[in-house]
C-alpha cells in the first residue's frame, strides 16, 4: 500500500456486522425424555461431535484484528470459481480449501462476512455450520486427525459487502462504473470468499471467474485460459506461490489488456480506457523498475508481474496484490516504485501480524528513497535529514506527525498504516544503513528477502537477522531509539 499522492495510507479494521445464526434447535435438558437424550447423544457421536477432537480457535489472537484467521489448520490451496453480475450486483461463489489440521479437530472456523452459505461439504460429506458475526463455524460428519489433509467445500451466494475502516477508507467488494475491484488490507477479503484470512496463512490459490461477455476478470499469478460462450467470459488465474489471502484481487471491468515481457518475465497489464494515455509512460518503465529493484533486493519471487489501473478514485489506495498491484488510476513512477517493491517486502516476506507492518511500508518508502537516490535525486540520507528536521513536509503539524508513536509499536488497529509506519520504518533502515556501512546493509536487504522467501516474518525476526549478518555493530541503540522509542530520538 502507498501514501503517495492521492493514494493515501490508511489502517483498517473490519467492521463486524452480527449476523444470524444458523444453530440445531436445543430444548432445556430437563424437558426432555432419557430416551431422548440417549438417541441425542449417539446421533452426536454418529456425526464426530467431539469424541476426541476440540474445536478450532476463533482467531489468531492478532494484537489488532483478535478475530481474523482461525486457529486449529493451515490452508495451503484455495480453488475460487466465481460468477459476478454486476448490474444486480450478485456474486455467486464455490470455494474449496484444501487444508493440514493442526491438531484433532471436532470443528473449525472460517472467516466470512455476509454472502448467504448454501452448502458444506468436508472431504465430501455434508456439513454442519452456524454462523456469528465474520464466523462459519463448520461441523465435519466425522473429526478430523492432527495433521490429516482434508478439503472443505463451501457454496454461497449474494451481494458482496464494501467495509469501512476506522480511518474511513473502504475495503473489500468495491463496485466501480463498470464492474467490481476486490481489495482485501486487512481484512476485507472476507467479504468475497470464505477462509483463514490472517497473514500468517499463507496458500497457493487458482481463482476462475465468470463476467458478463464485454468484461474482463483479472486476477493474481498466470491466465490459464479465457473463454466466451452464451455471452458470459470465463477467466482462469493461477499462483502458485504463497499468498495472503489480503493480498488476493479480483478486478472486473472493460480493461484494455497488454502482454509484453521483461527479459523472460511475462508482464500482464489491464487499464481502464480512461486511465490508459496516463498510465502509458510509467507502465512503460515496469521492466526497467524490476531490473533496478532485483539489482537492489534479489531476483524477483514470482513468476509474472504487471499492473491493474482501474478508474476509480474514490478508493483512495493503491494496494500491492501479489505480483499484480492494483491502481485506483494512473501512477508516477514513485508509486510504482513502492508498489514493485513489497512484492519482496509484503507479498513474498509478509507480516506474521498487523504488527509488523513496518516491515512493509518502511522498507517500501525507503525503496522510494533508493530509486532517487540511483537516478539523480535526493539521497537516502538527505531524505532522512529533511524528514528529521520536518523540513520535508508543508506544515510543522505534519512533520510531527511521524514522531507520534513507534514504527513497531502502533497504538490500534486504526493506525497501523499512519506516517510513523512509512516515514519513520524508513527512516530505521537509514539507521541501520549508517551503522553498517553500505555494503553490509544492502547485503542485509538481499539476504532478509532471501531467508524469509514465501513465508512470514516478524520485528524480532528482522532485528535477529539483522545482529547476526553485522556482528561487530553495535545495533541496540537503533532499535531502542528509533524502531521501539516513544517520541523523537536525539540525533548525533
Amino acid at each position: 500500500m502507498s501514501s503517495t499522492g492521492v493514494m493515501v495510507s490508511r489502517a483498517r479494521r473490519i467492521a463486524t456486522v452480527a449476523r444470524s445464526v444458523r444453530l440445531v434447535p436445543t430444548r432445556p435438558a430437563a424437558a426432555l425424555p432419557v430416551s431422548a437424550l440417549l438417541a441425542s447423544a449417539l446421533v452426536l457421536t454418529a456425526c464426530g461431535g467431539g469424541v476426541h477432537g476440540t474445536p478450532g480457535g476463533s482467531g489468531v489472537r492478532d494484537p489488532y484484528f483478535p478475530k481474523s484467521g482461525n486457529g486449529g489448520y493451515d490452508v495451503t490451496h484455495y480453488g475460487l470459481r466465481l460468477a459476478y453480475d454486476p448490474g444486480a450486483h450478485h456474486l455467486t461463489g464455490t470455494a474449496t480449501l484444501t487444508a493440514r489440521a493442526a491438531k484433532d479437530l471436532s470443528a473449525f472456523n472460517l472467516d466470512l462476512l455476509g454472502m448467504e452459505v448454501e452448502q458444506i461439504t468436508v472431504d465430501g460429506e455434508t456439513a454442519r455450520w452456524n454462523r456469528a458475526g465474520q464466523e462459519l463455524t463448520v461441523r465435519p460428519r466425522d473429526d478430523l486427525d492432527r495433521d490429516e489433509t482434508f478439503r472443505v467445500t463451501v457454496r454461497y451466494a449474494g451481494a458482496p459487502e464494501t467495509v469501512t475502516d476506522p480511518d474511513g477508507s473502504r475495503e473489500g467488494w468495491l463496485r466501480t462504473t463498470d464492474g467490481a475491484l476486490a481489495l482485501g488490507e486487512p481484512t476485507g477479503s472476507m467479504t468475497w470468499f470464505p477462509g483463514n484470512h490472517h497473514p500468517s496463512d499463507k496458500a497457493a490459490y487458482d481463482l476462475t471467474v465468470t463476467v458478463p461477455d464485454g468484461l474482463r476478470a483479472v486476477s493474481n499469478g498466470e491466465l490459464r485460459s479465457e473463454t466466451t460462450a452464451r455471452g458470459r467470459t470465463t477467466s482462469t488465474w493461477h499462483m502458485a506461490r504463497p499468498m495472503a489471502s489480503y493480498l488476493a484481487t479480483v478486478a472486473i471491468g472493460r480493461f484494455t489488456v497488454s502482454r509484453s515481457g521483461a527479459g523472460s518475465l511475462p508482464v500482464y497489464t489491464a487499464v481502464d480506457p480512461a486511465e490508459a494515455a496516463a498510465s502509458r509512460p510509467v507502465l512503460g518503465r515496469l521492466p526497467e523498475v524490476l531490473r533496478w529493484a532485483e539489482r537492489r533486493f534479489g531476483p524477483y519471487p514470482f513468476s509474472s508481474t504487471g499492473a491493474i489501473v482501474d478508474s476509480a478514485a474514490s478508493v483512495g489506495y493503491a494496494l500491492e496484490t501479489q505480483s499484480r498491484p492494483v491502481f485506483p488510476g494512473a501512477p508516477d513512477i514513485t508509486l510504482l516504485v513502492h508498489e514493485i517493491a513489497h512484492q519482496w517486502y509484503g507479498d513474498s516476506v509478509s507480516p506474521e501480524s498487523w504488527r509488523d507492518m513496518w516491515l512493509n511500508e518502511g522498507f517500501a518508502t525507503y525503496a522510494e528513497w533508493l530509486w532517487e537516490e540511483d537516478h539523480g535525486g535526493d539521497s537516502a540520507q538527505e531524505m532522512f535529514d529533511a524528514l528529521y528536521s520536518g523540513e520535508h513536509f508543508d506544515t510543522e503539524e505534519a512533520g510531527e506527525e511521524i514522531w507520534e508513536f513507534p514504527p513497531a509499536a502502533p497504538p490500534s488497529a486504526a493506525r497501523i498504516s499512519d506516517p510513523p509506519v512509512y516515514w519513520r520504518g524508513a527512516m530505521v533502515l537509514q539507521k541501520v544503513r549508517q551503522t553498517v556501512g553500505d555494503d553490509r546493509f544492502f547485503s542485509i536487504l538481499r539476504g532478509w528477502a532471501a531467508e524469509y522467501r514465501y513465508g512470514n516474518a516478524d520485528t524480532a525476526d528482522f532485528t535477529a537477522y539483522a545482529e547476526e549478518q553485522a556482528p561487530g555493530d553495535d545495533l541496540a541503540g537503533v532499535w531502542e531509539e528509533w524502531l521501539y522509542g516513544e517520541g523523537k530520538p536525539e540525533q548525533p
